[in-house]
């Protein structure tokens, strides 16, 4: 499963554990390691994630109060050396509360509970509505081939067609589930549709797609991962 995550946590060799645990036990997609409330907050303006491992006891804003601040999609897992905080964790979408130090065995525990959250909760994503002019059209996710920005508008490019949306390509990125992945700023592919990497381009039916440099980290990763 792709996820978007981001690491908050003002502990830097917390952090460098969690990113090494991410990056080897998982095919997630590391958005961002902030060491405060404030980067954090910051870094959420203008990027999405589905969800954010964080600490409590942090200078200026601590984890408790940095979740109210957070959009309620965002799942959250606390990583945390307290356990008294627990139960008022569980006020928010909380999936997990980790205990530092954290061993491996309980990491992949808590990866499994939250892909099992994200499974359940795109089983009803198998399909949607794009609304072009005065009509609403459905279309099954499983068709479609990418998502191309075109000024106001996004192209919706799929198998047997394409359409028109008055949208940003930032907002229809948020409604999509993880096989969904963002490789260019014109860009979201769907990765069960890519043919071949060449070049610096992705081949997804007749289309050629360039990646662009602040996706290819992240897309080569999910693809290292797949690569024998």
């Amino acid at each position: 499963m792709r996820l978007r995550c981001m690491i908050v946590d003002d502990e830097p060799g917390a952090v460098n554990l969690l990113e090494v645990l991410i990056r080897q036990a998982t095919g997630w997609q590391l958005m961002s390691k902030c060491y405060n409330a404030l980067e954090a907050i910051s870094f959420l303006k203008n990027n999405e994630v589905d969800l954010v491992f964080m600490d409590i006891n942090m200078p200026l804003i601590n984890g408790i109060e940095l979740a109210t601040l957070l959009p309620k999609k965002n799942g959250i897992v606390f990583t945390t050396a307290y356990s008294e905080y627990a139960a008022e964790s569980y006020t928010f979408n909380t999936l997990d509360y980790l205990l530092k130090p954290i061993v491996l065995s309980r990491f992949l525990a808590s990866v499994q509970k939250v892909e099992n959250y994200f499974k359940n909760e795109n089983i009803s994503d198998e399909y949607f509505f794009v609304k072009s002019g005065s009509e609403l059209r459905k279309i099954l996710l499983s068709e479609i081939l990418f998502f191309e920005s075109r000024k106001e508008y996004v192209g919706v490019v799929t198998m047997s067609f394409e359409i028109l949306t008055y949208r940003r390509l930032k907002d229809i990125e948020a409604q999509l589930p993880s096989s969904f992945v963002r490789v260019h700023q014109s860009y979201i592919v769907n990765l069960s549709q890519l043919v071949k990497i060449r070049d610096n381009h992705i081949h997804i039916g007749e289309k050629r797609i360039p990646i662009g440099d602040k996706f290819r980290e992240g897309l080569m990763e999910l693809v290292r991962k797949r690569t024998f």
